[in-house]
């Protein structure tokens, strides 16, 4: 496992589908140089998904082998498609950035969190029942995929009283300012003051 060093710092997104997590993830991303690292995905791309932007898009073989290689630092398995983030990506978003952010579902955003503990923070972002329905059908998802995000709705707004910080996304600009916020005092905390 990949021993995080004393500037480095994770920042997780997390919440449902159709919440806006990587659009107040990108936004963010902007203001504080933060490099992403993309999960790999045995699902097929949705029509606005791109390759290496999105996802690494993989079959099942190519998944299961990168596994068998211990590749990844964790993986899941949601509605018969396998998730994963590989190690490597970590190490090297690491070697040209301190600080690194990620979107994952509450089982990745967990292992992580129980692998690098106050290193990470978790970052809920959710939106009410209609507007992610609202929002996936706007961007053109399938009924079948939006009602296989909904089924799991409640499980992961479950999962918000685990996350350090929540927010819920009205206005996607206003809250990628109030996470900004919340990260500034976050890493100014982190500051050591040194007298020469």
């Amino acid at each position: 496992m990949y021993k995080i060093k004393e500037k480095e710092k994770l920042f997780i997104y997390t919440g449902p589908d159709g919440s806006g997590r990587k659009t107040i993830a990108k936004m963010v991303a902007t203001m504080f140089d933060m490099e992403t690292v993309l999960s790999y995905t045995t699902r097929p791309p949705r029509h606005y998904e791109v390759n290496g932007e999105d996802y690494h898009f993989v079959d099942v073989e190519s998944f299961k082998r990168m596994e068998e290689n211990q590749e990844f630092l964790e993986s899941v398995e949601i509605d018969g498609f396998h998730y994963g983030i590989r190690e490597e990506d970590i190490v090297k978003a690491f070697e040209s950035h301190n600080l690194v952010y990620l979107t994952l579902n509450p089982q990745g955003t967990e292992k992580l969190k129980g692998m690098y503990g106050d290193r990470v923070m978790r970052l809920f972002i959710y939106a009410n029942r209609d507007t992610v329905i609202e929002r996936q059908k706007e961007r053109g998802d399938s009924e079948e995929d939006i009602k296989r995000h909904l089924d799991h709705y409640q499980e992961i707004m479950a999962y918000k009283d685990s996350c350090e910080y929540v927010f819920e996304n009205f206005d996607s600009p206003q809250v990628s300012f109030q996470v900004s916020e919340v990260i500034e005092q976050f890493l100014e905390r982190d500051i050591i003051i040194t007298d020469y």
